[in-house]
């Protein structure tokens, strides 16, 4: 049982090392390699594949769902910059769009189920549909939300786009691959691709409502953001942070690191969120 972390970040991939090391993500290798010079070789063995680990949120992610180590999972949330509006919105013709990369190494392998994450921007820019059509053409039944983070009770907005395909569904066709929760969710409309898009998520995502409308986020654990405190920043405005993470300004060290994995890095909680979905529907 060991999983396979790709991370062409240094600094990220020295945390996911720790992260390892101190027991928090599933144990396995990290490959600092671009996926570009990966291989399907290079991954037999492996029960687990994260490319783009990051800091290892899904990894995390997959054990606060409860997700056993030793069930096999590929993630991969490919590089944003491509869709992202704060972007040059170059889409599928920027060389960052890794999408294809990946595909190849799916293709190959055929893992039995593959999740990921991108901004939700990317749905404007047939990013979902060119992946969906993808997977669907070699035998997986996709499904796929736009979730922000503000449903699990963080304190920030954080729109992204979930998917999750299912190659044991392939007989079931994408409609029956839907993520369990979404039929539960408040204010929904379907969208192309059996999207569907949350409505008013900008709005405070209270508990009470959440419990009242019947959704099944934050299952079994406490709010992850209760012990936060609050600080107020020159601009006026008070945010939340961790007591453990000092400021990241000038000074600090690594700054610059630690803005660029915090940055990239999903919000694990919604992850969860996904994965336990999908565990309700296999």
């Amino acid at each position: 049982m060991a999983a396979y972390y790709n991370e062409i970040d240094p600094y990220a991939a020295q945390w996911l090392r720790n992260l390892i090391a101190a027991g928090h993500i599933v144990p396995g290798d990290v490959d600092e390699r671009s996926i570009v010079d990966v291989q399907p070789d290079d991954l037999k063995g492996y029960t687990q594949a994260h490319f783009f680990a990051g800091i290892g949120g899904w990894s995390y992610a997959a054990r606060l769902a409860g997700f056993p180590d030793d069930r096999q999972l590929w993630t991969g949330s490919c590089p944003c910059q491509p869709f992202s509006v704060a972007g040059k919105g170059g889409a599928q013709a920027d060389e960052r769009h890794l999408w294809p990369v990946l595909f190849k190494l799916i293709a190959a392998c055929q893992p039995p189920v593959i999740m990921g994450e991108q901004v939700a921007a990317a749905v404007g820019k047939d990013w979902l549909d060119g992946v969906s059509s993808d997977l669907e053409g070699i035998g997986y039944a996709c499904g796929a939300a736009v979730v922000p983070a503000c449903a699990v009770n963080s304190p920030h907005r954080r729109d992204r786009l979930w998917f999750v395909a299912d190659n044991a569904m392939r007989g079931r066709g994408s409609g029956e691959c839907e993520m369990a929760s979404t039929s539960k969710l408040p204010r929904t409309h379907r969208g192309r691709s059996g999207l569907i898009f949350m409505a008013d998520a900008n709005e405070p995502c209270a508990r009470e409502e959440r419990e009242q409308r019947g959704w099944k986020l934050c299952r079994a654990r406490s709010d992850p953001w209760a012990r936060h405190g609050w600080i107020t920043g020159s601009d006026g405005k008070a945010r939340r942070i961790e007591p453990s993470i000092r400021l990241l300004a000038h000074g600090v060290p690594a700054r610059v690191g630690k803005l660029r994995a915090y940055g990239n890095a999903i919000v694990p909680q919604v992850a969860a969120e996904v994965i336990g979905a999908y565990m309700e529907a296999a």
